[in-house]
């Protein structure tokens, strides 16, 4: 199985998950193969990130809100 990150080469990997996609420079996968030990701790702190990540991100794309609001007058 692989689990893909689309933005992966911005995330922290300080345990070493990432072991394929390294030589892009955007994505980042993990292959998972049978028998693998998955390190739940590493890889619930890495989707972390990537969700904040992409939270952050969308932050930034979002159109600016005006602050003023009109009233209408009441005649």
């Amino acid at each position: 199985m692989k689990l893909t990150f689309s933005h992966g080469a911005s995330l922290p990997d300080p345990d070493k998950l990432f072991n394929a996609g390294l030589g892009g420079n955007a994505w980042r996968a993990i292959d998972f193969f049978e028998g693998d030990t998955i390190n739940e701790r590493a890889l619930k702190n890495l989707v972390r990130a990537a969700v904040d990540y992409n939270q952050i991100k969308l932050k930034r794309k979002a159109p600016a809100r005006s602050r003023a609001k009109v009233h209408k007058s009441k005649k």
